[in-house]
């Protein structure tokens, strides 16, 4: 890709190998979006273990269009993503805020749909995911930000199954970049 530094795609290496070891597993399997396959991917065991998500989040920093102003995504999936790219921010000097989008609005409360910082209208904000299947759920988050006035052009994934996601997106003018394709765990 050219634009990226030894010290990326060593990282990549790095997050890959604890992907297909920890994340990745062989069998019969039914996905979130219902389709069968006999590949299936949780992103979790590496997300939520420190070396796993300090890789995700400095691979993500790289790859995030630099005039975002937020990061999101749909709880649960994508909280501990949203979290290690915000802290890793941070500690980068830059200021980066965090949205995590509930999958039903609080019935108590402010009755928040998102929760985090109020942005003004108009953020650019960037969603995250961890798997890219069909990219229904990813297209709900999506919708979310869209209805609360933020704009949204990009989403990064760690993987993208090609089932579908990059197109679905494409139709809601959101470019889909990830960090893998099913096709590196094959």
């Amino acid at each position: 890709m050219g634009k990226f530094s030894d010290m990326y795609n060593l990282n990549k290496a790095k997050l890959l190998k604890q992907l297909i070891e920890k994340s990745y597993k062989k069998g019969n399997f039914t996905l979130s979006s219902g389709k069968q396959s006999s590949h299936y991917l949780n992103c979790k065991p590496v997300s939520l273990n420190g070396e796993g998500l300090n890789l995700i989040s400095e691979l993500f920093l790289d790859l995030k269009d630099s005039k975002s102003k937020a990061v999101a995504g749909l709880t649960l999936g994508a909280d501990p993503i949203v979290s290690g790219l915000i802290v890793k921010a941070a500690s980068n000097g830059l200021d980066l805020d965090g949205l995590i989008i509930r999958k039903e609005i609080k019935k108590y409360g402010t009755k928040a749909g998102i929760e985090g910082p109020i942005l003004e209208e108009g953020t650019l904000v960037t969603v995250l995911e961890d798997v890219v299947t069909t990219a229904g759920s990813v297209i709900k988050a999506i919708k979310k930000l869209r209805e609360n006035n933020y704009v949204v052009e990009e989403v990064l994934s760690i993987v993208d199954r090609q089932e579908g996601g990059l197109e679905a997106l494409e139709d809601e003018n959101v470019k889909l970049k990830s960090l893998f394709t099913i096709k590196d765990f094959l």
